[in-house]
């Protein structure tokens, strides 16, 4: 049988997997005076808020016994990492990012007072054994100015914020977007505020106030676009962009705002991102939000020997110099310069790492099984009662059902997930290499269709 493809959305195993955190209203699109947030930047800043409302109280966990340290939140680096899907072994590239939360400056304003502050006032990495020895367990630490402080633990008109949907999200914009969009989820209107195109460009891609900025039709393509597909793709919220006109000029925009109504099943958690890689990017002129976008949507082979073939173009000294070596690496990119010999070499390569070729394989084949749940559970709803009933009580003799808490049927995630990959199996046999070839390339073919 063939399998449709659908939505890509997920959900977490169960409830407590969300890591759901109360992020103040005020927060949420903040417009920068000073400095600049990106997806990593935004991803960190947000596992921190989580984690101090958790603890509640500074110095817990405090890895060195000091009054400074009594001052802080505390985390392992490893959960950092975990929650803003981050690879924990780039130091050097994390401690840039947190510099860069303290270099932004935010302002509020209200009718008796003006405030200017850092987002993060200070920050501590601390392995008890030594920084630069083997072994111990690495620490972060953080401190908020006073009245980011205050907004973070003590929020008056807050949104409910998901760090398993913000690491699920592989660009600034589209998370910015999510958090803004998600605060109208449970409003009556659905809609959020309206506000000109220009105030939607500086809060979306975190750029500084009075920057310079690109005609809309250019945003609209490089960031809307691809915003809107992802957060439609892989959160619990879809989003619909709304263009008020002036004559023929787009002046303002809102956004539609509508909870996904497809069930939920649990996916594989996201990959993290590989630091390294996104700082051979920047070195040619990339800006970090663009090197992630293409670390997340370019094969890893290809985007690998592309990279080589660039760095060696850039150091040859009989060829005329690059005018923009990031123009060049796009272009090659999307050209594909790079021979399929030297594509097949770099996946070589990465056989002995993780992930894999074989775990990529595995990968696909994981996201079959997924999809092919779905369509099993919409087959299942549309049986009549006594027939869904029996099939039930079939489940819950099968070895799949074992350690399920089944006293409400399917109301669980948990049970929901097990019960739809067990009767898929029971309803379509095991997939051949061209079922999953053929899932492969419809996946790769909508992706690009949602990116156009």
């Amino acid at each position: 049988m063939t399998i449709k493809k659908k939505s890509g959305k997920s959900a977490p195993s169960s409830s407590t997997d969300l890591k759901e955190f109360r992020k103040t209203n005020e927060a949420i699109g903040l417009r920068v005076s000073e400095g600049r947030l990106s997806l990593l930047s935004r991803k960190i800043f947000n596992v921190m808020v989580y984690h101090a409302q958790r603890m509640r109280a500074k110095g817990e966990n405090a890895p060195i016994d000091t009054e400074v340290a009594k001052n802080y939140y505390w985390i392992p680096m490893a959960e950092l990492a975990r929650d803003a899907a981050y690879d924990s072994r780039d130091t050097e590239l994390f401690k840039e990012q947190v510099q860069e939360l303290q270099n932004i400056r935010i302002f509020s304003e209200d009718a008796i007072q003006w405030t200017s502050e850092r987002l993060v006032s200070s920050v501590k990495l601390v392995n008890p054994r030594g920084l630069k020895k083997q072994g111990g367990m690495l620490w972060f630490g953080f401190a908020f100015p006073p009245e980011v402080e205050s907004m973070v633990m003590a929020p008056g008109s807050y949104t409910k914020l998901s760090v398993y949907y913000q690491a699920l999200l592989r660009s600034g914009a589209s998370l910015a977007l999510y958090e803004i969009c998600r605060r109208y989820a449970t409003n009556p209107s659905k809609v959020t505020n309206r506000a000109d195109w220009e105030w939607w460009y500086g809060a979306l891609t975190g750029n500084p106030v009075g920057e310079s900025i690109p005609e809309y039709k250019y945003f609209k393509r490089d960031v809307l676009k691809y915003a809107i597909s992802e957060i439609n793709m892989v959160t619990d919220i879809n989003v619909e962009l709304i263009e008020h006109k002036q004559g023929r000029r787009v002046a303002s925009l809102q956004f539609r705002v509508v909870p996904a109504q497809q069930e939920s099943l649990a996916l594989p958690a996201p990959p993290v991102i590989d630091g390294e890689l996104v700082k051979r990017m920047m070195a040619l002129g990339l800006s970090q939000d663009d090197a992630c976008n293409l670390l997340a949507t370019t094969e890893d082979g290809k985007l690998r020997a592309t990279l080589d073939l660039t760095e060696l173009r850039m150091t040859n000294q009989k060829a005329a110099k690059l005018a923009s070596p990031a123009g060049y690496f796009k272009l090659a990119l999307r050209d594909g310069y790079a021979s399929n010999t030297d594509i097949a070499r770099k996946n070589v390569q990465k056989l002995d790492e993780r992930p894999s070729v074989d775990a990529s394989i595995e990968a696909i084949r994981e996201r079959y099984f997924v999809e092919r749940a779905k369509d099993a559970l919409a087959m299942y709803h549309e049986l009549d009662e006594a027939e869904q009933d029996a099939w039930l009580d079939r489940f819950k003799h099968s070895d799949n059902a074992k350690g399920l808490n089944l006293a409400r049927g399917l109301a669980t995630t948990s049970a929901r997930t097990a019960f739809s990959m067990w009767f898929a199996e029971q309803q379509w046999p095991a997939p051949t290499d061209s079922d999953l070839l053929r899932f492969a390339a419809a996946a790769v073919s909508g992706a690009a269709t949602r990116s156009k």
